[in-house]
């Protein structure tokens, strides 16, 4: 949502490229995203979103406002910390080694479930055409793929989450979030 310039550069998690040394030497925890910039190497969404708003602040990604800047940085992270993690490909894959091959599937569909419960709940009174109000913020940008993901890998009935349902769809109108839907990057189907 910057409008920076930026090359990408694909790693492969199916042919485990995120293990080659070369990609180590970015991040040791061997997980996607990682932004370089010069001789600054960031990695994490969370992270990396906030070394940009900081480093580029001419397109905000927080607003000004105390009340909707915090409810952004709480939505932001209850998906990267409480919903995301629990279904990761490595997650999902060491639970069916442990317990079975049903139950990733109903630890991913429990897991998006509660938090996005939480995040209805959290900004049904402040979301308008967004998450915090009309124009798009970190919130978002958590959301949008969290949602995309939900429904389209795990078929998340939508219709329990009103609030986050009309958020969708007007991320749907947005150039951004279709560039940004894995359908849509260069190395999608690889």
């Amino acid at each position: 949502m910057e409008g920076l310039s930026y090359e990408y550069k694909a790693v492969n998690l199916a042919k485990g490229e995120q293990f080659s040394p070369e990609f180590e030497q970015l991040n040791p925890l061997h997980y996607v995203p990682v932004l370089v910039d010069g001789d600054v190497v960031v990695s994490d969404s969370y992270a990396i979103l906030l070394y940009l708003e900081e480093k580029y602040p001419q397109k905000a990604l927080l607003p000004d406002d105390p009340q909707r800047r915090y409810l952004n940085l709480q939505a932001a992270s209850i998906i990267s910390s409480s919903i995301q993690p629990l279904h990761m490909v490595s997650m999902l894959k060491y639970l069916e080694e442990k317990i079975g091959p049903e139950e990733p599937l109903l630890w991913a569909l429990s897991s998006i479930e509660k938090g996005f419960l939480a995040l209805e709940r959290l900004l049904k009174d402040f979301a308008s055409s967004y998450a915090t109000g009309e124009a798009v913020y970190m919130a978002d940008v958590f959301l949008a793929p969290q949602i995309a993901v939900a429904i389209m890998r795990f078929k998340i009935d939508m219709s329990k989450f009103p609030t986050l349902a009309r958020i969708y769809e007007s991320y749907k109108g947005l150039p951004e979030f279709i560039a940004s839907l894995p359908q849509s990057q260069p190395d999608a189907g690889q």
